[in-house]
């Protein structure tokens, strides 16, 4: 069964530099129904205007993913990592025992668009961690790219969890499909444009999860369709 999470359903806030909305329970936002799903605590997607950001604040235990719409954000960490991220970047911290970072936009003119995924991970207290890979729009048109998993088989990032996170770009009538295994469950996020999935059209910040053994096929609506799998235990 796939239960459609609608993007105007969403929690957000409008911070004045920073404007978020929130699929599950985060900040002041509070649904308990919306907790999260399964081993996926967080997605929010952020607009962050120019020249602002997150100053340095702690993470402990809790896989965080940043995925880069448009613009570039910069990080900092106590590890003593530093980056700026653009479009087509995967960031991947896990702040395990405990970890410092901050997030900046650093355009002077540029708003910054991007998707914060947080996991429960499946250790505690484990040594903070740090990546990053690109993955270009080629290898996700008309196809799954497999982005993080808990092996970083296929040129994925490791994770400390056992999911695995796939992202896509479809065009117009454009197709693609994913298994999801017996016992294994599936979250779906719009990152722009829309799909069609088992009969139901997912917009631009729809999420949608899936309980139970199924074939999912993802059927582009428009152009440059964008969208996040999870596959989740």
């Amino acid at each position: 069964m796939i239960h459609v999470r609608k993007s105007a359903d969403r929690g957000q806030a409008d911070h004045g530099w920073l404007f978020a909305k929130h699929s599950f329970s985060f900040g002041d936002y509070y649904d308990p129904d919306f907790m999260g799903y399964r081993v996926l605590r967080v997605i929010n997607e952020d607009q962050v205007k120019p020249a602002n950001g997150f100053g340095t604040h702690p993470h402990k235990d809790m896989e965080i993913i940043t995925y880069i719409l448009e613009g570039a954000l910069e990080h900092r960490d106590s590890m003593g990592n530093g980056s700026v991220i653009r479009p087509g970047d995967v960031q991947y911290m896990s702040a395990g025992s405990g970890v410092l970072h901050s997030e900046k936009n650093p355009s002077p003119s540029e708003t910054v668009h991007l998707l914060q995924i947080w996991i429960l991970p499946d250790e505690k207290n484990a040594p903070p961690r740090y990546g990053q890979t690109h993955f270009p729009e080629i290898e996700k048109k008309g196809r799954l790219r497999l982005l993080a998993s808990k092996t970083g088989e296929d040129g994925s990032i490791a994770v400390r969890q056992d999911m695995k996170l796939y992202a896509s770009i479809l065009d117009s009538g454009m197709s693609t499909s994913l298994s999801i295994e017996k016992g294994r469950h599936a979250w779906i996020q719009i990152a722009r444009g829309a799909i069609e999935l088992d009969g139901k059209i997912l917009e631009q910040g729809d999420g949608a999860s899936l309980d139970g053994e199924k074939n999912l096929l993802f059927t582009g609506k428009e152009n440059g369709s964008e969208f996040l799998v999870f596959d989740l235990p």
